[in-house]
């Protein structure tokens, strides 16, 4: 007699870091110990996004076409509508280059998720969501001390106007808020992405483990695939979003 199908199984093993790319149709393809799957598709997303701006972008073009025209209406979105509302003008534009690559870095690797050949989605692990974050919690404390100097830092966690006595309470929960908000960052990316491919998965398997019963279930994981782009375009705003807010709370704490 067969044992049951183990659908907590195969949703954990498909969601989990390993150093075997399951590719359809083909036998694993070991990796070797020092990456991870994971970490190959950081560096796959890397040369995509270089193939993408240095090579498929058209820099020469007087009036932009096509693709070249929706990445220049996201960059300026990003540096119109995010960096500088969030951050200033100045500072803005600085940071806009920074913010474009946390951006698109985060959406390229939301959507290879989504395709089967990559079969792993890298930003539903924690570990490269906190590394991401980690990065605006260094612009965050570095990036102020280095505008403002250790006075700027002060400003940025000391209020104005506000009685020394509850000063003693605030300016501990500013300095862990830090923490706080960067951490919030790395669990709503993370938790969002591993959230909807779970789903995805569990009505996939249904299909393991009920048989044709449950194959109305593979409609519904089309529809959450498609509602998965949406959101892949959605967590990379937020998550470049929140970053801007963040910084431009530490650089202009007092607006």
């Amino acid at each position: 007699m067969s044992a049951p199908f183990d659908l907590g199984g195969y949703i954990l093993h498909h969601m989990q870091d390993s150093h075997q790319w399951r590719l359809p149709f083909l036998p694993p393809l070991q990796l070797p110990s020092f990456l991870s799957l994971h970490g190959l598709m950081l560096i796959i997303a890397a040369i995509v996004l270089i193939i993408i701006f240095c090579f498929v972008y058209d820099k020469k073009a007087r009036v932009p076409r096509r693709f070249t025209n929706l990445l220049e209406l996201l960059v300026i979105f990003i540096r119109d509508e995010i960096a500088v509302k969030s951050i200033g003008k100045e500072d803005g534009r600085r940071m806009t280059p920074f913010l474009c690559t946390m951006f698109f870095f985060i959406l390229t690797l939301n959507l290879m998720g989504l395709i089967p050949i990559f079969s792993s989605t890298a930003t539903a692990n924690p570990n490269v969501t906190g590394a991401l974050a980690f990065f605006t919690l260094c612009f965050m404390i570095f990036g102020t001390l280095y505008k403002g100097g250790l006075q700027g830092f002060k400003n940025a966690l000391v209020p104005a106007g506000v009685p020394k006595g509850i000063l003693v309470i605030l300016v501990p929960i500013e300095f862990f808020g830090l923490f706080i908000k960067t951490g919030a960052l790395m669990i709503r990316l993370f938790a969002n992405m591993l959230a909807g491919h779970m789903v995805i998965l569990a009505m996939l398997g249904l299909v393991l483990l009920l048989g044709f019963v449950a194959l109305p279930s593979v409609i519904l994981a089309v529809c959450v695939g498609v509602l998965e782009i949406f959101i892949a375009f959605l967590q990379a705003y937020i998550f470049t979003m929140l970053t801007a807010v963040f910084i431009g709370q530490m650089y202009h704490p007092h607006h």
